[in-house]
């Protein structure tokens, strides 16, 4: 099998290098992952619980490590620390829930008749995980699923390979069986081929949307349950009675933090034209502020994106957007680290519409577009004018307003007054080529678990 080589950004040297599974051999782990489930799944709920927790604690415990390493992996710069905020969270409550949410609900319990729901475990449950933010998206499912009594075969991307190691030694070192967890390196071809041959009860995805594609039809005449997180194109309007400088805040760090890889980051901006002229220059103002430079280096606050390849996406739609007449706003003279590779300097559009690709497809890089509009009516047509939806950020001081308007978003999550943030007992889903399934919440154990009813009748004598 060719060795699969993790580039990484900070210098285009070649930081780890893993050989994927043989198919035999990954047919041999999910072999072993389906004989380990049952006795996973007979443990109980309240043991499964406190082992994930552990495990998370172990996870913690490496975060010098993980910093470090995710900052070569992927170019995050090591200021903002790892993960641990959000996956303690996440743990957290899912651990709370879980007791209430995968009880059986009982609909009668009398002398003659006992029915009741069950929820019970897929079986083997695989992710298939992408690199902006390796732990969180693991944790999204991992979760849900081990605590639920599933076993769990985990996939990470190539660029954060080191990432599904890591997972594994903390969960195995707390005590989760190994085969009940494990992290493989896979090709295409070989996770392709395992998810046609009906490896697993359930297949959660989140890249792009010709990777959704691809792992659909793999799956298809499965009836496997996927949950697919896909593209995003996320907009956010600033109403005329928003509070201007929280709206450029929130706003633009969302579309430029971890250089703007974030899959619910900010992508497109509509303001009413009343506050439009103050919030660009404020806008530019706060870009200013921002140092590209080495993720290593304590002052960076934006540091390469995760490959070059990725960066180029995003340079050719400025470029584009800018033939087709839009003013950009950022001097790049004003970040010398921009090398024309991984390193990109920031950038904010202006005379910017719908024809451009850097309003209408995903960039996943530190750009912003940022257009006026006259009332609620154009704001919404713009914002549902895209093959995404994701989530939708609503800048105004009335809570009957932004649910008004967010009722007319086609979108997965709407946020008023923030924006870029999962809230654990919120279902994480969206709408659209942004692909389709649940995470977090309840929900969430919903998609890890099937419903099975039992309908018991006493015979009366």
């Amino acid at each position: 099998m060719k060795p699969i080589q993790l580039i990484s950004p900070v210098d285009g040297s070649v930081y780890a290098e893993r050989t994927p599974l043989t198919p035999e051999a990954a047919k041999a782990a999910v072999a072993r992952a389906k004989a380990a489930q049952k006795a996973w799944a007979a443990r109980p709920l309240a043991e499964r619980i406190a082992l994930v927790k552990a495990g998370v604690a172990k996870l913690n415990e490496m975060a010098p490590v993980i910093v470090d390493e995710i900052a070569w992996q992927m170019g995050r710069p090591t200021r903002f620390g790892g993960e641990f905020g959000g996956v303690n969270a996440r743990t957290d409550y899912m651990s709370e829930i879980a007791a209430e949410t995968l009880a059986p609900k009982t609909v009668e319990d009398s002398d003659k008749f006992r029915r009741y729901l069950a929820r019970e475990p897929v079986g083997v449950v695989f992710i298939i995980a992408p690199w902006n933010y390796p732990y969180l998206t693991t944790i999204n499912t991992l979760v849900p699923a081990l605590i639920a009594g599933n076993s769990v075969v985990l996939k990470h991307a190539s660029q954060t390979l080191l990432v599904g190691e890591r997972l594994a030694e903390a969960f195995h070192a707390a005590g989760i069986p190994a085969d009940v967890f494990q992290n493989v390196v896979l090709d295409h071809a070989t996770t392709e081929a395992l998810i046609a041959a009906k490896s697993f009860g359930f297949v959660n995805f989140t890249g792009s949307v010709g990777g959704g594609a691809a792992i659909e039809k793999a799956a298809a005449g499965t009836f496997t349950g996927l949950g697919l997180e896909l593209g995003g194109k996320d907009p956010g309007y600033v109403r005329a009675d928003a509070d201007l400088d929280a709206a450029v805040d929130t706003l633009m760090d969302g579309a430029m933090y971890n250089a703007g890889q974030c899959c619910c980051g900010i992508e497109r901006i509509y303001v009413h034209e009343s506050l439009y002229d103050a919030f660009v220059e404020k806008a530019v103002a706060w870009v200013k502020t921002l140092k590209l430079g080495n993720p290593f280096d304590a002052d960076s606050t934006l540091g390469p994106m995760a490959n070059k390849r990725f960066a180029k996406v995003v340079r050719d739609q400025i470029a584009e957007a800018i033939a087709a007449g839009a003013k950009p706003l950022i001097d790049p003279a004003l970040f010398p680290a921009d090398d024309g590779g991984a390193y990109l300097a920031p950038q904010i559009l202006v005379n910017v519409d719908h024809s451009m690709r850097v309003m209408m497809e995903e960039s996943f890089g530190p750009v912003v577009g940022i257009m006026k509009v006259k009332d609620d009516a154009e704001a919404i047509r713009l914002m549902n004018d895209s093959p995404y939806g994701l989530t939708a950020s609503i800048w105004t001081t009335d809570y009957d307003t932004a649910a008004e308007i967010g009722a007319q978003i086609e979108t997965g999550t709407i946020f008023m007054n923030r924006a870029d943030y999962l809230d654990p007992a919120l279902c994480w889903t969206g709408c659209k080529d942004t692909g389709r399934g649940t995470s977090l919440s309840y929900l969430g154990f919903h998609s890890v678990t099937r419903p099975k009813s039992y309908h018991l009748k006493k015979v009366q004598k």
